[in-house]
C-alpha cells in the first residue's frame, strides 16, 4: 500500500498536504515516509523471523541519518562503501559490530577505522586487498573478519550501469579463482575467514538470476568444505528493485515471496549436504527498502512551448535528481493537485546549464507557473547522488511521521558551499 495518497485531489504524504510542505519548507525538497520505511523493512524482518539471518540495508541508497536511526531501531545491519558511511551509522546509533563493509578500493585509513570499530565482516574483493587488510590488521594487534566477495558471472539483465555480477564489472573475485583466493585467505595470519558475499546488480524484477548466483555460491561453499575451509555465514546481496511506474514495466517479485524461495533452497541444500546445520543468511537491500518511501517535491517555474517541444521548467534539477541523465532512468512525474483540464506533452527539465538535465521526458500534463510537481519513488539515490554543479545548495529533507512533518537535513545555501574554499594572498 502506498504512503502517498491523494485526498481530494491533492496529494499527501500519510496526513500531510505535499503543498503544506512546500509552503513550510521550500522546493526542491525530498519528502519521506517513515510508515513506508518501516513496512518496507518489515517485509524482509517478518520473512527472517526464526531464522539465524541479519538485514544489512546498503546506506548508499540513501544515507540520511534521521532514515539510518529508524532502522537500526528496528535491528538491522547496515551495508557500508566507505569510512564516511561508517561514521554515519555510529552517528545514527548503529551497531558497528552489524556492519559489512563492501568496495573495491578501501584504503589503509578506512580498514583502521573499521577494525578500530569491531565491525562484523570486510567483503574483500581482491587478492591485493586480503594482504592490505592482513597488514593492517596486524600492525594493530587485531584479527579482521573477512569473506569475499565472488563474482559468479550471472547476468542480471539490468542497466549496465548498476549489474555487478559479470566478469566485465569491477566487483569480486572470478568465481574460477575463488578457492585459491580462500586458500591464501586462510593462510594470512591475521585474517579469519568468516563467510561468502556476492552481489549480482541492482533493480532486479525477476529473482531468478539471485537464485542461479545462490547456487553457484552453494557449489562454493561445499567444495571450500571439502577442504577444511568451513564458512559461518552466507551473504546474497541486495538487488531486489522497485516498480517506477512505466508503461509495461515488469512488476517486481515481492520480498517475501523471493526470501521464501531462497530459504527454502538454503534449506534443502543443508539437509542434503549437512544435516540441517544452519548458517547465517545475510542481506544488504538498499532500493527495495527506500525507493517507493520518497518523493522529491519541485516547483514550476515556467512553462516554455517550442516549435517542436513543450518544456515544463522546474526547480529541481539532475543535481538534486542525477538517475535520468546518468541512467536514462524512467521517473514519474505527478502533480500535486489533480486537474480535469486538458493536458499537454512536456519535458520536465530543470535550470542547469546542460542539455543532459532533464527529469522526465513525453509527459502528459496539465500545468502552469508555480504549480507543485512531484517525481515518486525517488527516495534511492537521490540525495545520495546530488552535487552542487552550477553551485546549487542540496535539497531539504523532510520524514512524514502520520501528521507531522520533521525536517531532517536543512537545505543548503551558497555560502555553505564555499565555505571550505579560500583566495590566494
Amino acid at each position: 500500500m502506498s504512503h502517498f495518497t491523494y485526498q481530494d485531489g491533492v496529494l499527501h504524504a500519510e496526513g500531510v498536504a505535499l503543498g503544506a510542505i512546500a509552503e513550510q519548507f521550500g522546493t526542491p525538497t525530498y519528502v519521506y515516509s517513515k510508515a513506508a520505511l518501516l513496512a518496507n523493512y518489515a517485509s524482509y524482518a517478518d520473512a527472517c523471523a526464526g531464522r539465524d539471518a541479519l538485514v544489512c540495508y546498503a546506506m548508499k541508497a540513501n544515507s540520511n541519518l534521521a532514515i539510518l536511526d529508524l532502522l537500526a531501531r528496528q535491528g538491522a545491519g547496515f551495508d557500508i562503501v566507505s569510512g564516511g558511511e561508517l561514521l554515519r551509522v555510529i552517528a545514527a546509533g548503529g551497531d558497528p559490530r552489524k556492519v559489512i563493509f563492501s568496495g573495491v578500493g578501501k584504503s589503509v585509513a578506512e580498514m583502521r577505522l573499521a577494525l578500530s570499530h569491531d565491525i562484523l565482516c570486510f567483503n574483500v574483493e581482491s587478492i591485493p586487498e586480503l594482504h592490505r587488510l592482513n597488514d593492517v590488521a596486524g600492525a594493530m594487534g587485531k584479527t579482521a573478519r573477512v569473506s569475499l566477495r565472488v563474482n559468479p558471472n550471472v547476468d542480471a539483465k539490468t542497466h549496465p550501469y548498476i549489474a555487478t555480477g559479470l566478469k566485465a564489472n569491477k566487483f569480486g573475485v572470478a568465481f574460477d579463482d575463488a578457492l585459491a583466493t580462500y586458500r591464501a585467505a586462510a593462510k594470512l595470519p591475521h585474517l579469519e575467514v568468516a563467510g561468502i558475499d556476492c552481489h549480482i546488480g541492482s533493480q532486479l524484477l525477476d529473482d531468478a538470476p539471485l537464485l542461479e548466483a545462490l547456487d553457484r555460491l552453494i557449489e562454493l561453499i561445499d567444495a571450500l568444505g571439502d577442504e577444511g575451509i568451513v564458512l559461518h555465514h552466507l551473504d546474497i546481496g541486495g538487488g531486489i528493485g522497485i516498480s517506477y511506474g512505466e508503461a509495461g514495466e515488469a512488476a517486481p517479485v515481492p520480498v517475501g515471496d523471493y526470501l521464501g524461495r531462497l530459504f527454502q533452497r538454503i534449506d534443502a541444500w543443508r539437509a542434503r549436504r549437512h544435516g540441517g546445520k544452519p548458517i547465517k543468511v545475510i542481506f544488504e537491500p538498499g532500493r527495495s527498502i527506500v525507493g517507493d518511501t520518497g518523493v522529491l517535491l519541485t516547483k514550476v517555474e515556467f512553462i516554455k512551448h517550442g516549435e517542436e517541444k513543450n518544456f515544463c521548467v522546474v526547480d529541481a534539477a539532475m543535481n538534486d535528481m542525477a538517475r535520468p541523465a546518468l541512467y536514462q532512468a524512467w521517473m514519474d512525474m505527478q502533480p500535486v493537485v489533480q486537474s480535469a483540464a486538458d493536458k499537454l506533452s512536456y519535458d520536465v527539465v530543470g535550470p542547469i546549464c546542460e542539455s543532459g538535465d532533464w527529469l522526465a521526458r513525453d509527459r502528459a500534463l496539465t500545468v502552469e507557473a508555480g504549480d507543485l510537481l512531484v517525481m515518486l519513488q525517488a527516495g534511492a539515490y537521490g540525495m545520495t547522488m546530488a552535487s552542487n554543479y552550477n553551485t546549487r545548495g542540496r535539497a531539504a529533507e523532510v520524514i512524514v511521521d502520520g501528521g507531522a512533518s520533521h525536517l531532517v537535513r536543512q537545505r543548503e545555501n551558497p555560502a555553505d558551499l564555499f565555505a571550505l574554499e579560500a583566495v590566494l594572498k
